[in-house]
C-alpha cells in the first residue's frame, strides 16, 4: 500500500504530445484505406509500421515518466496498464465478432481459433503456423486476421520493460540512457538484418514474427533515448520540413510490392524523423494538432479493430461497393467512437478492484472465460446460428471416375483391376494429386470431335505420405501400356518451395521419358488461381454470393516458379504440351470466385465446385488443345 502512495505522490512532467496522436491517426486512415482497396493506396498497410515506431516511442516516454526502485513494482504496474489499455476493447471486439463471423460463415473454426489466440497476444504465431500470406484474399474473410499486429506488440511488451529495468533506465540511474542505448542498438541491428535476410525467403515469417518487427519498435525507444541525451540532434531534426517527411511517406505507399523491404525501412525511419519535426508551429504541426485530427489518433485502436471486422463482414455479405463505402466507414467510426467511450476510457482511467494483483487476475479470468465460449461456437454449437441457405453440394467437389485409384493401404504388390483391363485406344489417362479431379468432368465433355474415346482418373493417395508416384510400380504398369495413340494429363496444385519443386521435376521427367519409350502424348496442366492456405467455404445466401478475388497478374506472379518448372520440359517434337487454365477462368483479368452469380471454387485451395461455370469456361478451350495435340501426332509420325 505504501508503494501505492508514493507513486500517487511523484509529481510527474508530462510528455504528452497531441501531435502524435495526429500520428495516428494519419496510421490508421491509411491502413483503412488499403484495406478498403489496394488499388488507392497500395502501401497503405505500411500504416503500421509507423504504429510500431509510435509505440516504441511513447511506451519508452511513458517508463521514463514513472520510476521505480521496486522491480516487482515496476513490472506489475506496467502490465496493469496494459491490460487496461488493451484487453476490455479486444475483448468485446472479439466477442461480438466472434457470433457475427457464425452468422455468416457455416464453417468459422479458422476465425474463431484466430479469434482465441489473439487474446492471448499470440494470433500472429497463429497465423504464420497456418502459412497465412497478409496479402492474399482469404485473409480479407477472416475477421481476426489484423490481430497479427497485436500480438506483435504484445510480444514486445513482454520482453520490454525488462530492458528498461535491468539497463537502469526505469530506475533513471547514472548510465541507464546509455545502457538500453547499446542495448536496444545492438538489438536493433540482429533483428533489421534478421528482417532483411528472411524477407525474400519467408515473407510470412518476416511478416509476423516480433523478433524480424522489433528494430521498428525499437526505433521509437532509440529516438526517445536520443532526445533526453543528445539535444543537438533533436534540433537538427527539427529543421526538416515535416510536409516534404510526409510527402515522402506517402509516395512510399505507391512503391511497387518488389520494393517491400525497402519501403518498410523507408517508412519507419521517416516516421522517426517526422515525430522529431513536428515540433515547431507549422502548417504540418496545425494539421496534426488539429483536434478532430487528435480525436480520431486517440480512438485509433478501436478503430483498428473494428474497421477490419466491419470490411470482413461486408465481404461475406453484401460486398464492398461504391454506395456502400459511406455506410461501412460510417459504421466503423461509430463502433470505434462507442467503444474508446464506454470501453476503453472508462475502464483504463477507472481503478474498479482496487489492487493491481486483482486487475491482473480479472484480466486473465476474462480472457480464459471468453476463450471457453468462443471454443464452444466453433465445437458444440458449430451451424447453430448461421443464416444462410448452406447447399452442401454446391460446395463439395467429386472426384468421379474413379476407376483406377490407388489406395494407400493396398501392397503395392497386388494388382489393379484396371491394370488388367484392355482399354480401348486413345485413352486419356488423367494423374497428378487432387487439383488433376478439377480436369476429370471438364476433360470428358471436351473430347467430343476429338479422337479420344475413354477418360480415365489415376491418383496415388500414397503420395500424401511420402511416396513418390514416379517410383510407383502400379503406376508404371498402367502408364507403360499406353500407346502413342494415348494422351497422359498431368496436373498438380502449385507449389513454390524449392524441395517439392524438385520434387515435381522428377515427377516430370520420368513423364518425360515415358513419353520417350512409349510414344504417348503428355499434356501438362498448370495450376489455377491460388487464393491462399485458408480452407473456408465461401458465403452462398440467397440475394449475395461473395468470395476472394485476385488480380491476374498476381496470380501469375504468385506461380512463376512452378510455371517455370513446367514449361522447361515442354518439347512438341517429343510429344510434351503446355495447357494454362487461368486466361479463360480470369475474365477481364480477375480472378474470382464467383462469375455470373455462380461459384467456381469449392474452397480456397481451390478445387471446382459442383456448378456448370467453370466447364463452360474451360471445355472449348481444353478441346481445341486436344484438337493440336491430335494434329501434332499426325504430323510427327510413329516413333
Amino acid at each position: 500500500m505504501s508503494i501505492d502512495i508514493e507513486e500517487n505522490k511523484l509529481s510527474i512532467k508530462s510528455l504528452y504530445r497531441s501531435e502524435i496522436d495526429g500520428l495516428r491517426a494519419f496510421a490508421v486512415v491509411a491502413v483503412i484505406i488499403n484495406h478498403f482497396n489496394k488499388e488507392i493506396l497500395p502501401n497503405g498497410y505500411l500504416g503500421v509500421d509507423i504504429f510500431f515506431v509510435i509505440s516504441g516511442f511513447v511506451i519508452t516516454s511513458s517508463l521514463y515518466q514513472r520510476p521505480s526502485k521496486n522491480f516487482k513494482y515496476f513490472i506489475s504496474g506496467f502490465y496493469e496498464r496494459r491490460i487496461k489499455r488493451l484487453v476490455p476493447a479486444l475483448s468485446v471486439f472479439v466477442l461480438i465478432m466472434s457470433i457475427a463471423i457464425c452468422l455468416f460463415n457455416h464453417l468459422p473454426g479458422f476465425s474463431l481459433r484466430t479469434g482465441i489466440t489473439s487474446l492471448f497476444g499470440l494470433s500472429n504465431l497463429y497465423l504464420l503456423k497456418q502459412s497465412t500470406d497478409y496479402f492474399a484474399s482469404p485473409t480479407e474473410l477472416n475477421v481476426f486476421t489484423h490481430t497479427w499486429s497485436l500480438g506483435v506488440e504484445e510480444q514486445f511488451y513482454i520482453l520490454f520493460p525488462f530492458l528498461i529495468w535491468f539497463s537502469g533506465f526505469g530506475r533513471q540511474t547514472k548510465n541507464g540512457a546509455r545502457n538500453l542505448f547499446l542495448i536496444v542498438g545492438a538489438l536493433t541491428i540482429a533483428s533489421l538484418i534478421g528482417f532483411l535476410y528472411l524477407y525474400p525467403i519467408n515473407q510470412s515469417a518476416a511478416y509476423f514474427l516480433m523478433p524480424t518487427r522489433f528494430w521498428e519498435m525499437a526505433a521509437g525507444c532509440l529516438l526517445f533515448i536520443t532526445f533526453q541525451k543528445r539535444a543537438s540532434l533533436e534540433k537538427v531534426l527539427e529543421k526538416v520540413p515535416p510536409l516534404l517527411v510526409l510527402g515522402l511517406i506517402v509516395g512510399i505507399m505507391y512503391l511497387p510490392m518488389s520494393l517491400a523491404t525497402t519501403s518498410t525501412v523507408a517508412v519507419v525511419a521517416l516516421s522517426a524523423v517526422l515525430i522529431a519535426c513536428l515540433k515547431k508551429q507549422t502548417f504540418a504541426l496545425k494539421i496534426f494538432t488539429h483536434p478532430k485530427v487528435v480525436y480520431i489518433g486517440l480512438i485509433s485502436y478501436s478503430l483498428y479493430l473494428w474497421h477490419w471486422g466491419v470490411l470482413s463482414i461486408s465481404r461475406w455479405t453484401i460486398g464492398i461497393h461504391w454506395w456502400s463505402v459511406p455506410f461501412q466507414v460510417a459504421l466503423m467510426f461509430g463502433l470505434a467512437i462507442a467503444s474508446y467511450r464506454y470501453i476503453e476510457t472508462p475502464l483504463r482511467k477507472g481503478n474498479y478492484f482496487g489492487k493491481r494483483w486483482k486487475t491482473l487476475a480479472v484480466g486473465g479470468g476474462v480472457l480464459i472465460t471468453l476463450s471457453g465460449g468462443l471454443i464452444a461456437l466453433e465445437k458444440p454449437l458449430e451451424g447453430k446460428f448461421y443464416l444462410g441457405n448452406f447447399d452442401a453440394s454446391d460446395f463439395i467437389y467429386v472426384q468421379d471416375g474413379m476407376e483406377c485409384e490407388l489406395e494407400s493401404n493396398r501392397p503395392t504388390q497386388e494388382p489393379l483391376k484396371c491394370i488388367e483391363e484392355d482399354y480401348e485406344k486413345n485413352t486419356i489417362y488423367i494423374f497428378g494429386d487432387s487439383h488433376a479431379s478439377n480436369l476429370v468432368r471438364i476433360t470428358k465433355n471436351s473430347r467430343k470431335g476429338t479422337t479420344y474415346e475413354n477418360v480415365k482418373y489415376l491418383t496415388n493417395q500414397n503420395e500424401t505420405r511420402g511416396t513418390n508416384w514416379y517410383e510407383d510400380r502400379d503406376i508404371d504398369a498402367i502408364l507403360s501400356k499406353t500407346s502413342r495413340d494415348d494422351l497422359i494429363i498431368w496436373s498438380k496444385r502449385q507449389i513454390s518451395e524449392e524441395g517439392p519443386l524438385i520434387k515435381i521435376s522428377k515427377q516430370l521427367e520420368y513423364l518425360e521419358n515415358l513419353s520417350e519409350r512409349t510414344g504417348v502424348s503428355i499434356l501438362l496442366v498448370d495450376d489455377l488461381v491460388d487464393f491462399g492456405g485458408v480452407h473456408n467455404f465461401y458465403p452462398k445466401f440467397s440475394l449475395y454470393r461473395n468470395g476472394p478475388s485476385i488480380n491476374i497478374e498476381e496470380a501469375y506472379k504468385n506461380r512463376r516458379a512452378f510455371t517455370n518448372i513446367i514449361k522447361s520440359f515442354i518439347k512438341a517434337d517429343k510429344r510434351i504440351f503446355y495447357f494454362d487454365p487461368l486466361p479463360y477462368l480470369c475474365p477481364e483479368k480477375l480472378c474470382t470466385s464467383v462469375i455470373d452469380g455462380q461459384l467456381i471454387y469449392a474452397d480456397s485451395s481451390p478445387h471446382f465446385s459442383k456448378s456448370k461455370m467453370p466447364e463452360k469456361l474451360l471445355s472449348e478451350p481444353l478441346r481445341r488443345k486436344l484438337l493440336e495435340i491430335s494434329y501434332s501426332n499426325l504430323s510427327v509420325g510413329s516413333f
